[in-house]
């Protein structure tokens, strides 16, 4: 069995050579909505008071809000599934990873929007019984992103199904993977956010070499 160590050995032996492509994919993938990264949109009290007198204004603002997170939905999902296939590129020595390949599931965006969205919807039911079942239900679904890059023909519902048996006694390992990353997140703390430019692509491909580790043990 491996552990958090061999992961991210694995994702070191992957990136060498090529941190220069994964940092900007990794920049990009965040910046398009692919990668959460935890940044919120802060509505200030000031400005709904501002124009509650003003119907038509509140108005347009709740329907621009409403048209633009339906953009991010469409190009989050699809960028996150490319920047999962990304990953799964750059972990092959004979693949040369581009950048493009951020944008290369567009031909099925439907797949990709609905696999979030249900990802999203379960995790916030589960939410809402206790914070814990809501994070066991995460990392249970987190590995949709590669099984759609590995299979974009099969259905959101068929995705989600997947990486639930997938994780199956996994969740605690990839919980491991993911706290011993603590310490370079203090550090990308300390130099305000700007050592996540490589902090990123490190993480992600460690847990894509993760994916990968499951996904030979299920075909044996």
């Amino acid at each position: 069995m491996k552990y958090a160590a061999d992961f991210k050995k694995a994702a070191l032996a992957a990136l060498k050579g090529r941190w220069g492509t994964a940092v900007l994919a990794g920049f990009l993938a965040v910046l398009l909505g692919g990668i959460p990264s935890g940044v919120e949109f802060d509505f200030k009290e000031k400005t709904t008071n501002t124009y509650i007198e003003q119907p038509e204004i509140v108005l347009l603002i709740v329907l621009t809000s409403i048209a633009f997170a339906c953009f991010v939905l469409v190009l989050g999902s699809v960028v996150g599934v490319g920047h999962a296939k990304f990953q799964l590129n750059l972990a092959n020595r004979n693949w040369k990873p581009t950048v493009g390949t951020l944008f290369s599931y567009f031909e099925h965006w439907r797949t990709t929007v609905a696999t979030r969205f249900l990802k999203y919807l379960y995790i916030f039911l589960w939410m809402l019984l206790l914070i814990v079942p809501g994070i066991m239900a995460a990392f249970s679904y987190s590995m949709t992103d590669y099984i759609l890059a590995e299979h974009p023909e099969v259905t959101a519902r068929e995705a989600i199904r997947r990486s639930k048996e997938m994780m199956k006694g996994n969740r605690g390992r990839l919980f491991c993977l993911q706290l011993s990353f603590i310490g370079w997140d203090i550090l990308a703390v300390l130099t305000l956010g700007i050592g996540n430019l490589w902090l990123t692509p490190y993480r992600q491909a460690a847990q894509a070499a993760f994916y990968l580790d499951l996904a030979s043990s299920n075909s044996r």
